[in-house]
């Protein structure tokens, strides 16, 4: 048997609080309950999409990088946005693809303090290409909460 995760959480999510928390007698014990089965709900979707939202953000930045290289004018930073821009994922393990996505991250935090001290007229470009790329990267990983009615 292969265990579908998110099929399996899902069932402990509804069989925890359909069916145990309201047979609890402890406020307590039952507001934990309903904490603890939302987090498998959420963990459910997270272990779902988890490789697609951090493979489609790592290739983003490399992405931005690649183009980001050509126009800073830093050449320590034109060398590594270049060769992270070069870059690819050399695993879908989430700890190697969470891995990568921080390295990365840093790399654009150290664009985007570049971006905002330079005056040229690249950077205005630069920093709205960033700021989309942050705002999506948000819209990829909010949690969903379950209908329950």
């Amino acid at each position: 048997m292969k265990p579908d995760v998110p099929v399996v959480m899902r069932g402990l999510f509804g069989t925890m609080l359909m069916e145990i928390a309201p047979n609890l007698t402890a406020e307590y014990s039952a507001g934990s309950i309903g904490i603890m089965s939302m987090m498998i709900f959420m963990t459910a979707e997270e272990y779902d999409r988890a490789a697609e939202i951090r493979a489609a953000e790592n290739a983003e930045m490399r992405a931005l990088f690649a183009e980001a290289s050509g126009l800073v004018e830093d050449a320590g930073l034109k060398v590594k946005l270049a060769e992270a821009g070069q870059g690819k994922d050399g695993s879908l393990r989430i700890s190697a693809l969470d891995a990568e996505n921080a390295a990365l991250a840093a790399l654009l935090i150290e664009l985007q303090a570049h971006v905002e001290e330079s005056t040229g007229a690249q950077a205005a470009g630069l920093e709205a290409r960033i700021w989309d790329h942050l705002v999506a990267a948000a819209d990829r990983r909010k949690l969903t909460f379950p209908a329950l009615g």
